[in-house]
């Protein structure tokens, strides 16, 4: 893909990112800080692409207009599809700029619908303790105890309030590692539905983490947990599309649903060292009966997504194991109950 169509589909996806009009201000420091963060390696001014569409200078009929393939125009819908479901289930205001959008690509109305559909339907993955028979895999991943000992990323000691966990912290870990191989297998996977369910399967393991602690949470508490901890869930969609745009990972877009197909290791480092930092700062969180400060929450994030790259690097070969035979419609029936 040439410089021009990074930009087109960038300022789309930033474009669905504002599409509900009520993003706050956390999501839109997170998006910022986003933009900012790619700016040196999007080969354009990405910062700027980003305040544009902010102040409304780009339309989204021009940047469609840019796409001049069926696959870069497929492509970009689905990524805008992705970024409005971030945060659940399209509100009316996302619908109808989804709808506009796929008229301006040329997106046939079936199509289009079957992705919103699909993509609603891993929005709206319901939350529950129990793993789904391809969350609870039971592979190399067992031996997550001494490995994170080993680098260092081991659990802080939780104050006298903390409330008595109902797993052990050997089970914890291995809860949050084969959260972690799994969402770092599926970014490693051609199609763009894979990504869109790292976020509710993130969402999912800290509910699982709160339960063990006793805490009962719902997608509202669970979306602000993350936001204080510096993940907002439409930036980090963006985010991970975007490094796979700038950093030219996508390679070449094939027919199909617009799948992109390329180097994605970046990405699924990503996914992986972001969930278990999830997982890792939510037990240290609800162990301690939410008694953590906004700072000290960020900071911690920050610091355990550093030392996950390492751990991510010694589960490289289970993480590639994992995506082998992975199949995401299988994986979606389970997640909903369905089989």
């Amino acid at each position: 893909m040439e410089s021009q169509h990074h930009r087109a589909i960038m300022a789309i996806s930033l474009l669905a990112a504002f599409a509900d009009e009520h993003k706050d201000e956390r999501e839109r420091e997170h998006l910022r800080e986003m933009a900012e963060s790619l700016n040196p390696a999007a080969g354009f001014d990405l910062m700027k692409l980003y305040q544009d569409v902010l102040l409304r200078r780009v339309t989204l009929e021009d940047a469609a207009g840019t796409l001049d393939t069926a696959a870069l125009r497929h492509l970009a819908f689905e990524m805008a599809v992705g970024v409005c479901d971030a945060d659940g289930v399209c509100n009316d205001r996302e619908e109808a700029f989804l709808q506009r959008l796929a008229t301006a690509l040329q997106v046939p109305a079936p199509e289009a619908s079957s992705v919103m559909r699909q993509a609603d339907e891993i929005a709206d993955v319901p939350l529950r303790a129990e793993p789904a028979p391809s969350e609870a895999w039971t592979g190399p991943a067992a031996a997550v105890p001494v490995a994170a000992a080993a680098a260092g990323v081991a659990a802080a000691p939780a104050p006298a309030t903390a409330r008595p966990a109902a797993m052990s912290d050997a089970e914890i870990d291995s809860m949050i590692l084969n959260a972690s191989i799994l969402n770092g297998a599926l970014e490693l996977l051609p199609q763009s539905l894979a990504s869109m369910a790292i976020i509710p399967l993130q969402t999912r393991l800290v509910y699982r983490v709160g339960k063990v602690y006793g805490y009962e949470l719902d997608k509202g508490h669970i979306a602000d947990f993350l936001a204080t901890v510096g993940v907002g869930l439409t930036s980090q969609y963006v985010e991970q599309f975007g490094r796979k745009l700038v950093g030219g990972l996508l390679g070449k877009v094939m027919g199909g649903m617009g799948r992109a197909v390329g180097s994605v290791a970046t990405g699924s480092a990503f996914s992986f060292a972001s969930t278990y930092a999830l997982g890792k700062v939510a037990q240290r969180y609800y162990a301690g009966g939410r008694t953590l400060n906004t700072e000290t929450l960020k900071s911690a994030f920050s610091r355990t997504v550093d030392e996950a790259k390492g751990l991510q690097q010694r589960y490289a070969p289970q993480i590639q194991q994992r995506a082998q035979g992975l199949d995401v419609s299988q994986l979606m029936r389970e997640l909903k109950g369905k089989v």
